[in-house]
């Protein structure tokens, strides 16, 4: 359960953040003068997204990991922990 709620949230981010990639790019080919806000929107969802991955990575490395005893758990846990970091990675590593 906890995996679906964090995915849920930061799913409908990620997919918010590439429409408001999209309308950017498409803004900057127009020369539109609501760039300035487009790019504060997509500031402001780079940033949510950020914080729900790193306390999902914070949860999963100080207490789930650490205090899994099941080998399974532990993968699954682990797994989970490399999705959030991909996550930040598609937002992070972009030139824009």
């Amino acid at each position: 359960m906890l995996s679906v709620a964090y995915k849920n949230s930061v799913g409908t981010r990620r997919v918010a953040w590439r429409t408001i990639i999209a309308i950017q790019d498409k803004e900057e080919y127009k020369g539109s003068k609501y760039i300035d806000l487009i790019k504060w929107y997509r500031a402001k969802f780079e940033h949510e997204l950020d914080d729900i991955c790193q306390d999902v990575i914070d949860l999963l490395n100080n207490t789930l990991i650490v205090n899994s005893t099941q080998t399974d758990a532990k993968v699954f846990y682990m797994k989970m922990k490399g999705d959030y970091y991909r996550y930040l990675c598609e937002f992070l590593a972009s030139d824009r």
